[in-house]
C-alpha cells in the first residue's frame, strides 16, 4: 500500500504537484469563465467543485510514487465527483496521466493491470460522459440530431482520451522494464564481484598452501636430520642447517611476492616455472628424496606462461606430499606433446601414513589443473600413490 520513497523524490512529487495545481486551476477558471461568459457573475459553486477535483486530481499525483493504489482511488473519486457536478473536462485532469504512469511504473502486478484497465474504462467514460453535455447542450439550442452529432463526439473523444491515457500507462510500464533491467544488471555485478572475490580467496589459498607447505615440509625434513646427525656427524648436521636456511630465506621471497600480488594483480610479481624446477628438485633432494625425473618428450618451444607455473605448483604439491606422506624415492615424468603436457607424480606410501587422501594439497592440485583446461587425478595404488595430471597447450608452444 505504501512504497518505501526517498525524501527528496517525496518532496519533488509534492512540489510539482502545488506548482500544477496554480497553474493549471487558474486557467481552468478562466477557460470555465469564458465558456458561460459568466465571469462578472460566476457561479461559486461550480467553482468551487473545480477547486475541490483540481486538489484531488493533483493530490492524487503527488502520492502516486508514495501509494499508487491510493492516488488511483483518489483519481477515480475525483473523477466521479467531476461527472456528478456537470463539470467538463479541464486542464487539472492532466493529473490523471501522473497517476496512471505510477501505476504502471511503480504498482505491483495487480495494480499494474487495474491500471491498463483504468485507463481503457477511462476513456471510454471519459466519451460517453462528453457525449451525454453534447446531447443536453444540442437538445437545449434546438440543434436537430443532436444524437447523432453527440455520438460522433462521444467516439471522437474516447478515442483521443484513451489513447492520450493508455500511453501514459504505456511509458510508466517502459519505466518498469528499464528499472528492473537495471536492477537485473546491478544484481549481475553484484554477483560477478562475490565470484570475483571468491576465486581470490581460493587463489590466495592456493598459493600459501603451496609455498609454506613445501618449504615447512622441507624444513622439518631437514631439522630432523640435523637433530639425529648433530652428536655423531656435526658436519651432516651444519649442512642440514644451512639447508634449513636456504628453505626459509626462498619461502620467505615466495610470501612476499605473493603479497605483492595481493596489493596489485596476480601477474604484477614473477611466477614460477620451468626453469625454477631444478631448483625445486634441488630442495627435495636436500630433504632426502631423490626425485628421479623423466623429461620425454622435451617441449618443443615455450609453453605459455599459465601452463608452466601450474606444472611447477603440481610437482611442488605432489612432491611435498611424497615427503610428508611417502617413503623412498620419487618418479617424476613430464610428457611435453604437441597438445598437451602429462605430469605424473609416483612414490610409495609410508605404512604409518597410509590412508585417504582429502586435504587442501590434492583440492589446490586440481584447481590448478582446472585453471588452465585440465584435468588432474589422484590416489592410492596399492601401496603407491599417483599423482597424473594432463594440461592442454594446443598452438599455444611457440614453435621455435
Amino acid at each position: 500500500m505504501i512504497r518505501s520513497v526517498p525524501r527528496t523524490w517525496l518532496v519533488l512529487d509534492i512540489v510539482g504537484s502545488v506548482l500544477g495545481l496554480l497553474i493549471t486551476l487558474p486557467l481552468s477558471f478562466a477557460m470555465y469563465a469564458g465558456a458561460v461568459s459568466a465571469w462578472l457573475q460566476p457561479d461559486w459553486l461550480s467553482l468551487g467543485a473545480m477547486a475541490i477535483v483540481a486538489t484531488g486530481m493533483w493530490g492524487a499525483a503527488a502520492i502516486a510514487r508514495l501509494s499508487p493504489l491510493l492516488a488511483l482511488v483518489v483519481a477515480w473519486a475525483a473523477a466521479i465527483v467531476q461527472m456528478a457536478c456537470g463539470l467538463s473536462p479541464s486542464l487539472f485532469d492532466f493529473a490523471v496521466f501522473v497517476v496512471l504512469f505510477a501505476t504502471s511504473a511503480w504498482g505491483g502486478r495487480r495494480l499494474l493491470w487495474w491500471g491498463a484497465g483504468s485507463a481503457v474504462g477511462g476513456g471510454l467514460v471519459a466519451g460517453a460522459y462528453i457525449a451525454l453535455q453534447q446531447i443536453g447542450s444540442l437538445t437545449g439550442q434546438g440543434v436537430p440530431s443532436a444524437a447523432a452529432h453527440a455520438s460522433v463526439t462521444a467516439a471522437l473523444a474516447a478515442t483521443s482520451i484513451g489513447f492520450a491515457l493508455v500511453i501514459a500507462w504505456g511509458a510508466g510500464l517502459l519505466w518498469r522494464v528499464i528499472a528492473h533491467g537495471r536492477q537485473t544488471r546491478e544484481a549481475q555485478l553484484q554477483a560477478e564481484a562475490a565470484a570475483a572475490e571468491e576465486a581470490e580467496r581460493v587463489r590466495i589459498a592456493r598459493d600459501m598452501h603451496d609455498i609454506v607447505a613445501h618449504s615447512l615440509a622441507v624444513v622439518i625434513a631437514q631439522a630432523d636430520g640435523a637433530r639425529y646427525a648433530a652428536k655423531a656427524q656435526p658436519e651432516l648436521a651444519e649442512e642440514a642447517m644451512a639447508t634449513i636456511a636456504q628453505t626459509a630465506r626462498a619461502a620467505l621471497s615466495d610470501v612476499r611476492m605473493l603479497l605483492t600480488q595481493l596489493r596489485h594483480r596476480q601477474g604484477d610479481g614473477p611466477q614460477p616455472g620451468l626453469a625454477d624446477l631444478d631448483s625445486l628438485f634441488a630442495h627435495v633432494r636436500q630433504a632426502g628424496v631423490e626425485p628421479r625425473v623423466t623429461i620425454d618428450p622435451m617441449p618443443p618451444g615455450e609453453p605459455p606462461a599459465g601452463i608452466q607455473l601450474a606444472v611447477y605448483r603440481i610437482l611442488q604439491e605432489a612432491l611435498t606430499n611424497a615427503l610428508r606422506h611417502g617413503e623412498g624415492d620419487v618418479d617424476v615424468r613430464l610428457a611435453w606433446l604437441p597438445d598437451r603436457v602429462d605430469v605424473r607424480v609416483r612414490n610409495r606410501i609410508a605404512a604409518e601414513k597410509a590412508g585417504p587422501g582429502g586435504g587442501h594439497g590434492l583440492v589446490g592440485m586440481r584447481e590448478r589443473a582446472q585453471l588452465v583446461g585440465g584435468a588432474l587425478t589422484a590416489g592410492a595404488e596399492g601401496t603407491w600413490f599417483t599423482v597424473h595430471a594432463v594440461l592442454p597447450i594446443g598452438a599455444s608452444v611457440a614453435q621455435p
